[in-house]
């Protein structure tokens, strides 16, 4: 059985993630980066796909310490398992994300990763194959289920949260709306690739929440299965 899938998103009044060249952009403020820490550490695992890891190398470590302690009073380890989408194996084997913080690593790769970047990764982190030219998003999960991982949380990036909706893997959605606008036809967005063609492809949402948080708004989704 696959886990519940958490996303989770920050963006622009105009619904850019950051700007188009892909630098990483500050949206949010302290407080709803702390939600977005409990958030983290409530999760048995945080994924991301490879394009965030090469473009903000990220730790995705939670970051406070009382967190921390309280996941370890339960008898789990200080960090959720951090997990990249990685079809052709391009992490670098100097990224935060296999160094900083203890916990586990999976690094998922399709069958086309190169045989020699995929050894040096299993020296950081475990390897998950599924899929033959892509990482199988619906294998991926179902394998992720059989290690006990029951809510995964997504971080990103827009390619990855974008596959995801459209193989309709998204449980529920949290999206920030900050108070900047990062204009730009190529800025990439919340769900990014392809897209839906057909109004009756749409993944349509239900509204559990809207707070004011700081200077913008944060909005709680749940997906409506078809």
């Amino acid at each position: 059985m696959r886990p519940l899938v958490v996303v989770n998103v920050a963006m622009s009044a105009d619904g850019k993630i950051s700007t188009r060249e892909r630098r990483q952009v500050r949206i949010s403020g302290a407080i709803d980066r702390a939600r977005v820490d409990r958030l983290k550490a409530e999760s048995d695992a945080i994924m991301v796909g490879i394009g965030t890891v090469l473009a903000d190398n990220p730790s995705l470590t939670v970051k406070s310490s009382e967190l921390r302690e309280q996941r370890v009073k339960k008898g789990l380890e200080e960090n959720p398992i951090r997990i990249v989408v990685d079809s052709l194996a391009r992490t670098p084997p100097d990224a935060d994300i296999l160094h900083k913080g203890r916990g586990s690593r999976i690094i998922a790769i399709s069958d086309k990763a190169d045989s020699k970047a995929v050894k040096a990764l299993t020296r950081h982190a475990e390897v998950i194959r599924a899929g033959s030219e892509e990482v199988d998003l619906r294998e991926l999960l179902e394998k992720l289920g059989d290690r006990r991982i029951h809510c995964l949380m997504v971080e990103g990036g827009g390619r990855l949260i974008g596959a995801l909706f459209r193989t309709h893997l998204v449980d529920e959605l949290y999206t920030y709306v900050g108070n900047i606008v990062i204009g730009g036809d190529g800025s990439p967005t919340p769900s990014d690739g392809p897209g839906f063609l057909r109004e009756e492809e749409f993944v349509h949402l239900h509204l559990v929440e809207t707070s004011s948080l700081e200077e913008g708004v944060l909005i709680h989704w749940r997906v409506e299965k078809k």
